[in-house]
């Protein structure tokens, strides 16, 4: 599973890490057990609060579980819903640049 964040990219720390985890579940590149927070953190050069965040921002998305003793693992089928959500952040950042709030972007949809 390669980790890495883009430099230029002007997102805060915790949702490029959630991108980069959400990315590589959905081209099933993540393993079925994920690494330690601490062991994330060090992949990503960031500290590990960082990664715990976005690794709470994906089990509120239903793609992670967290299981006491077990760590963290990826939800079977999370791979596409995770591409799902990905394009659907994208469509929401490029309706936001257009002038649409999402009450516009829901109500196109919902036209649909």
């Amino acid at each position: 599973m390669l980790l890495r964040l883009e430099a230029d990219d002007p997102r805060p720390l915790h949702e490029q890490v959630a991108g980069a985890l959400r990315r590589a579940i959905a081209e099933g590149s993540a393993p079925e057990r994920l690494p330690t927070a601490r062991d994330l953190a060090a992949a990503f050069d960031v500290n590990p609060n960082t990664v715990l965040r976005a690794l709470r921002e994906l089990r509120d998305e239903g793609l992670l579980e967290f299981r006491r003793g077990r760590g963290i693992r990826v939800i079977p089928g999370a791979g596409r819903r995770g591409e799902l959500l990905d394009r659907i952040r994208e469509l929401v950042r490029d309706a936001e640049r257009a002038g649409h709030t999402r009450a516009d972007l829901i109500a196109m949809i919902e036209a649909m």
